[in-house]
């Protein structure tokens, strides 16, 4: 099978889309470069960032260290809206060959523009991706998101032929057709949400298709992924290994970031953009290794370039290297949005936290809901609704409800009803899956 003919060969392949710093002495002055020169085109460029810059009092030549980045003003998504249609855009617009849409449901899109060299950097880095996850070009890469507008598809396709790998742009949904191709092209990596990899993974041993297939490897995006998940995606799919990758439409589109096959955290491509984590109501620095909002600054984004951009994503930086040697810094997974926290009986929680207190418990399975109400009494209940183990014994599910009941109140400080159900009981997507329900009144 492919498996077997591709083996390992991936280890000595010569890596191309790597930079090429040595030191992070050669790394700061790079950032350093590429921040004046985004400061600087930003401000010539762009009306709405010269109105910001101005009122802020800082210019486009005020950038004489890395630290000069913090005298600058935030941009938020309100930002985008504001300036729609074009928000940010830093350059005639003759000059832009795309754009792209964030993938929200309400109100006015973000819409971001890309010249041809941002979309050119877009390829080169995400190809960094499929590289760090020890592809090579005999792999044949079945995408399973969405295209359109929205810059999923198209980012995983555009990295894979920057590559060299065979793209297969299934998108998302249509389960035959996945494992058909599956099966026909002997596809030996895919690229989809993990709600859609976890459906995929049962579907696949409903119909006892393992050893028809040649998948060893899955890159996960667009959703949390919790620890439990992926042991049983891994289990049931008998893969080599799992990637988490990130990004956003605002920050080109998916590929910013992968963790290698050390999984020791997000290589993030430092040459690219400068990232802080800050605290989301101060808007101070975090403790180091601390979880904070991810600010993002583009070094050399023409069309909308980025400056000190507020994510709202959830994260900690990783202080140490990568035991794998690779220069780029880490960053943990994405652990929630500010705009994610749960406030239940004055106790901030993050879906994150959930996700990992859910993975440590034995017998359970990796699906569950979170399920928040106000009672008659005027107090507000949390209810989790978890499936079991598939081929678990029901009896021992009151024992595995205290046990969660427990590991809630000891690391989450609250406390929880537990509603254990039957294995592949709660929904399967191929997008995003929804596990949070709020039912509580808006007061």
């Amino acid at each position: 099978m492919h498996r077997a003919a591709t083996g390992n060969r991936c280890k000595t392949m010569e890596k191309t889309f790597m930079p090429a710093f040595k030191t992070h002495k050669e790394l700061h002055a790079h950032q350093l470069k590429g921040l004046q020169w985004t400061v600087a085109h930003a401000y010539n460029g762009s009306d709405y960032y010269r109105s910001k810059f101005d009122e802020a009092g800082v210019g486009s030549d005020d950038i004489q260290s890395l630290d000069d980045l913090t005298r600058y003003p935030f941009t938020t998504a309100e930002d985008l809206r504001s300036d729609y249609p074009y928000p940010l855009l830093s350059v005639p617009h003759s000059e832009v060959v795309r754009i792209h849409a964030s993938s929200g449901t309400t109100g006015k899109k973000k819409i971001l523009c890309y010249t041809q060299k941002d979309i050119d950097n877009w390829a080169d880095f995400f190809a960094r991706c499929y590289e760090m996850a020890d592809l090579t070009r005999d792999d044949k890469v079945q995408i399973a998101v969405g295209y359109g507008l929205w810059t999923a598809g198209v980012g995983f396709q555009l990295g894979c032929e920057r590559f060299g790998a065979m793209a297969i742009p299934v998108g998302p949904g249509n389960v035959d057709m996945q494992c058909q191709f599956l099966v026909d092209l002997q596809s030996t990596v895919m690229c989809c949400t993990a709600s859609m990899a976890l459906l995929m993974a049962e579907e696949i041993d409903r119909r006892q298709m393992r050893d028809k297939i040649a998948l060893k490897k899955v890159i996960f995006g667009a959703e949390r992924c919790a620890t439990a998940m992926r042991k049983r995606i891994q289990q049931l799919l008998g893969l080599e290994d799992m990637f988490d990758i990130t990004g956003m439409t605002e920050l080109y589109g998916p590929g910013t970031g992968l963790d290698c096959s050390r999984h020791e955290g997000i290589h993030y491509w430092a040459d690219h953009f400068i990232l802080e984590i800050l605290d989301p109501d101060t808007l101070e620095p975090v403790k180091e290794g601390d979880i904070g909002e991810m600010v993002v600054t583009t070094l050399n984004k023409e069309g909308a370039p980025l400056i000190r951009y507020r994510t709202r994503d959830l994260t900690r930086l990783i202080p140490h290297a990568c035991s794998c040697g690779n220069i780029l810094p880490l960053h943990d997974r994405i652990m929630g949005r500010t705009d994610d926290m749960i406030i239940f009986r004055a106790v901030n929680i993050y879906p994150g936290q959930i996700d990992e207190v859910l993975s440590g418990i034995p017998d359970t399975g990796c699906e569950y809901q979170l399920i928040l109400e106000r009672g008659q009494d005027g107090r507000d209940y949390m209810t989790i609704r978890l499936e079991c183990q598939q081929g678990a014994d029901p009896a021992h599910s009151r024992e595995i409800a205290k046990k969660i009941q427990a590991e809630i109140k000891n690391k989450i400080l609250v406390s929880c009803n537990v509603d254990l159900v039957d294995y592949c009981s709660l929904p399967r997507t191929e997008r995003k899956s929804i596990r949070i329900f709020d039912n509580r009144p808006q007061d």
